[in-house]
């Protein structure tokens, strides 16, 4: 191995139950020039702080930026950073990139599965099948013709909004800076939420959670939320005011609710979510994809092609610090 190539270290931080030793065998696969380690154990890891100039894990902290005198590079196993010392990391010239894009395909497949299941009304057809029942029923509506708006046009929004172009739907996005436009038909900003909630057929929340978007989705947003329309929350819980949408849906407010996450989470077993049948409840598991190493290696392996031509650790895909 020439003496100039970055030595990669994985630790030991599963991925929706995917162990993080399948993603260094991908690695090692992908970089045969690299020496690419794999921390199974705390003395591993303790190890390869000192040793590795790249790192890939799910959490650093101060004394490991402190043991890890090489490191150039921390490769995030996730889309959020905030939980990262990130000013020791930049005070130490340590590039860091996140996850961000990793998990849109798949969720994007959770929340389209959930909603042609409301169309089609494919959750009864379920029932009936568990009870032998060969008795015809009708559908709710036909996707085609209706309004989807996704809130939050990051790599998971734009991939919502990309697997509904064949569907001959009108979409409509919201977004924290409108005037960066999008991918969807009209862009609006937070602040004309309302506008944008009142055409609205299926709601699909993809953003993050921050103090604009926590309660996001309270009492007077099912209030303007016509009476036929889906919410779908693959973003986080705290999104939602759960009160007020089980208020919503006790009432008949709106017809339905898809929900990878909930507020609390996990969600207790008495809660009333749980005895709704027009409710599509998921245990946060739409980021799940078998492929996910793969597309973790995607930006790793990119990342490291342009270190080799640069020799810098600048102007890296997904790179935040």
């Amino acid at each position: 191995m020439p003496t100039d190539t970055p030595h990669v270290a994985v630790l030991d931080h599963d991925a929706h139950g995917i162990p993080a030793a399948e993603y260094a065998d991908i690695l090692r696969r992908r970089l045969p020039e690299h020496t690419v380690s794999h921390a199974a154990t705390p003395a591993d890891r303790q190890r390869l702080l000192g040793e590795a100039t790249v790192i890939a894990g799910g959490d650093l902290d101060e004394s490991d930026i402190d043991a890890a005198e090489n490191l150039r590079l921390f490769a995030c196993n996730s889309a959020g950073v905030n939980h990262l010392p990130l000013d020791a990391l930049a005070d130490r010239g340590v590039a860091v990139t996140n996850a961000s894009g990793v998990h849109g395909p798949n969720i994007a497949e959770h929340v389209l599965g959930w909603v042609l299941t409301f169309t089609r009304r494919l959750d009864e057809g379920r029932r009936r099948q568990a009870r032998r029942e060969w008795r015809r029923f009708q559908s709710f509506t036909e996707l085609a013709g209706s309004t989807v708006t996704v809130v939050g046009l990051g790599s998971i929004g734009q991939a919502v909004v990309q697997r509904f172009e064949g569907f001959d739907v009108t979409t409509l996005g919201v977004r924290h800076t409108p005037s960066k436009d999008g991918p969807t038909d009209e862009v609006f900003g937070y602040d004309d939420l309302p506008d944008a909630l009142a055409r609205t057929d299926v709601l699909v929340l993809c953003c993050p959670l921050t103090e604009t978007t926590e309660g996001l989705i309270g009492t007077t947003e099912l209030d303007v939320l016509p009476t036929n329309a889906i919410v779908v929350n693959v973003a986080r819980g705290g999104v939602v005011d759960t009160p007020a949408l089980v208020e919503a849906l006790q009432s008949n407010g709106i017809h339905g609710a898809a929900l990878d996450v909930t507020d609390p989470e996990p969600l207790p077993s008495d809660h009333d979510l749980w005895g709704f049948e027009n409710v599509f409840l998921t245990p946060h598991v739409s980021g799940h994809t078998p492929k996910y190493w793969e597309r973790r290696a995607d930006i790793l392996v990119e990342n490291l092609d342009r270190v080799a031509t640069s020799g810098a650790y600048e102007d890296l895909q997904n790179q935040v610090v």
